[in-house]
């Protein structure tokens, strides 16, 4: 059975930005609802704050290492496949060189890469644990910008090519607002209000009142409108645990008892019951209101629009995006500078006309000619158009008709049929193949003329085929043809033609160890191709290799982290560090170069002291060259030496 896991992350007292204010209540009263109601186990929900208690005397406190670490050690020994993964960041974040970066507690905004955790690594090392992961960042503060970049495009483009649910509170040229008198953020504000009254149920639905709720909780509130941007990968994706069916008793019973349940014994767990402390929740939405049955404060006012599909063939993006309404039933709120509210004003009146009321009307002949002769003249102007546009279709036509056998597909959402697919046959007659060549020597020409009819195929597609996703598209549009159609037999050649092009992509990827995208190609073959089955193992053996590489990259960069130039006994211990990494695993040539630069390092530092006589501080440097490495034998002959020549001194 899959667990479901939450890291809350909200950070308001930053050392070098400006302080924020409902950051951590955020964070607090997200982790609360999933533990209260939404049946999330307290064990496995990790909240990090400025104040949130230590777990088992480790620290949660969100700085740059704590976080990081916490995620790696959940990843070593608590995660597993197809678990769910919350995970929520409130707080700033920055654009530097073309990436974004959640800043911790101690963020610098000068020093980002240095100081931030960079969202490109964190949404791989999510990807990597094969976790279905919901992002929720509410981020993009306007004293977190850098010049005129903004932030979180990288990060819809992540989300769209790793193929990872992500909720941003706002587009990339808006900014997250916060409200006092709300208690939170405007986007989490109106987040958590769409949890509790129910709408949690899939991602899709609570994507769709997010776009309603934001925007008007700002107008609300008198702030800039925002507007979220959501990337779903997949339909009607579940994000809460299932809800059991109980008795009207039982719900009685279950808002008069608090929940006692408790994970079993096998299901991972963060910390131990004992260890665990509550944190205390900032004020909810409409909490001072308890007399409305706890019904939405905000209603809802239209259908959202639905979801565009975008022309790369990757995760559709959502842009949340609604023109507020006002609320009819708003009541005045004091200034929030005064007394902590805002002073919202009544309804507009009606619009009262200031002409006189003993005006004379014009005769009914003058109305008569304006209005026809103003009719007459917007009938004379829509015939110009439609002859223009007449004339302009019927050159369109005859320019189809001219190249009827070049077809090209504009969108995916509107697919044209497929140019013709039959490669041409090999006319070539019994009596003239060559007597030496057989059949089995034909083959090869047939499936490489195969091959090439299907590159050419999707070049007439305008498609490209180093983009697995542009060979995806290509799959889904020679799908469309059923079967007993003329182009059937051939589409399925294709088909089976560009899965593989597919895989041979996501294989190089991974030998050149970029894991993540091998593994987002190879997602793109269909589920009832031949190929599906072999992909499936690759992409497990990748995410294998991916954490093993991954793990032995760390340690080369531990033992790097040892070396003192100059110092031949830290290049020792170093090298001592990288031999940890085993042999023919990923990462294991890397190991083994460094261990041999190393080497030469030390022999070059013995070599120094040599040439400055200090032949016995050479001997001691050169016997540090350890066995194996590519310069051991030279270290030997210059020991030999380097003792003759003490000898004769």
């Amino acid at each position: 059975m899959a667990n479901y896991w939450a890291i809350a992350i909200g950070v308001n007292q930053y050392h070098l930005f400006q302080p924020l204010r409902c950051a951590q209540a955020d964070a607090e009263a997200l982790k609360d609802f999933l533990v209260q109601q939404a049946g999330f186990f307290p064990q496995q929900c990790l909240l990090m704050t400025d104040t949130s208690p230590p777990i088992e005397d480790r620290p949660t406190y969100p700085t740059k290492d704590h976080i990081l670490l916490w995620l790696e050690d959940l990843a070593a020994v608590c995660w597993q496949p197809d678990d769910h993964l919350w995970f929520f960041f409130s707080g700033y974040a920055v654009h530097c060189n073309g990436r974004d970066y959640l800043m911790p507690v101690e963020g610098d905004p000068k020093l980002p890469e240095e100081t931030g955790i960079e969202v490109r690594s964190l949404m791989q090392s999510l990807q990597l644990a094969n976790l279905n992961v919901l992002l929720i960042f509410d981020i993009n503060r306007a004293c977190g910008s850098q010049g005129d970049i903004p932030v979180g495009k990288e990060i819809i483009e992540l989300a769209e090519e790793l193929q990872l649910a992500t909720i941003l509170s706002c587009q990339p040229d808006q900014f997250s607002q916060e409200s006092r008198e709300l208690g939170h953020g405007i986007f989490t504000g109106s987040l958590l209000s769409a949890l509790r009254s129910g709408y949690g149920s899939d991602l899709t639905q609570l994507t769709q009142h997010l776009s309603v709720l934001t925007p008007e909780l700002s107008q609300h509130y008198w702030r800039p409108t925002q507007n979220p941007v959501a990337v779903i990968p997949f339909d009607e994706q579940t994000i809460l645990p299932p809800i059991e069916t109980t008795s009207d008793t039982e719900v009685e019973q279950s808002k008069a008892v608090p929940s006692t349940i408790e994970p079993s014994a096998s299901e991972p767990i963060i910390f131990s019951e004992e260890n665990f402390a509550v944190a205390f929740t900032a004020p909810s939405i409409g909490e001072s209101s308890r007399n409305n049955d706890n019904q939405p404060k905000f209603r809802i006012w239209r259908q959202s629009p639905g979801l565009e599909t975008n022309g790369n063939g990757k995760s559709p993006t959502v842009t949340l995006d609604k023109q507020p309404l006002p609320d009819e039933n708003t009541e005045p709120q004091p200034d929030e500078e005064g007394t902590g509210g805002r002073f919202i004003p009544n309804a507009p009146q009606p619009y009262i006309s200031r002409l006189p009321e003993n005006k004379v009307e014009p005769p009914l002949w003058r109305q008569f000619l304006l209005w026809g002769g103003g009719t007459m003249v917007v009938v004379c102007l829509i015939s110009i158009v439609l002859l223009r546009n007449q004339v302009k279709i019927l050159k369109a036509r005859q320019q189809l008709a001219a190249n009827s056998d070049a077809q090209i597909i504009k969108t995916p959402s509107t697919p044209r049929p497929l140019p013709q697919l039959s490669p041409a046959p090999l006319n070539i007659p019994n009596n003239q193949i060559p007597k030496n060549q057989s059949t089995a020597q034909i083959a090869p020409i047939s499936e490489s003329k195969k091959r090439n009819q299907a590159v050419l195929d999707l070049a007439k597609m305008s498609l490209k085929q180093t983009q697995a996703s542009d060979l995806s598209l290509a799959i889904a549009t020679a799908k469309k043809i059923k079967p007993g159609e003329p182009l059937y037999a051939q589409a399925q050649e294709n088909i089976q033609i560009w899965s593989q092009m597919i895989l041979d992509l996501a294989e190089g990827r991974a030998k050149q160890r970029q894991y993540a995208h091998a593994i987002a190609a190879a997602k793109l073959i269909p589920q009832d191709e031949i190929l599906y089955t072999k992909a499936q193992k690759s992409i497990e053996q990748w995410r294998t290799e991916a954490k093993q590489f991954l793990a032995n990259q760390t340690l080369i960069d531990a033992a790097s982290a040892l070396i003192r130039p100059g110092q031949a006994s830290t290049y020792n211990r170093a090298i001592e560090v990288a031999k940890r990494v085993p042999e023919g695993q990923p990462g294991s040539d890397l190991a083994k170069t460094s261990i041999n630069q190393w080497s030469e390092k030390i022999l070059d530092l013995a070599k120094n002291r040599a040439d400055q006589a200090n032949f016995t501080a050479a001997i001691a440097t050169a016997t540090l060259v350890p066995e194996g490495t590519a310069v051991y034998e030279d270290a030997q002959e210059a020991i030999q030496k380097w003792e003759a020549r003490k000898k004769s001194q």
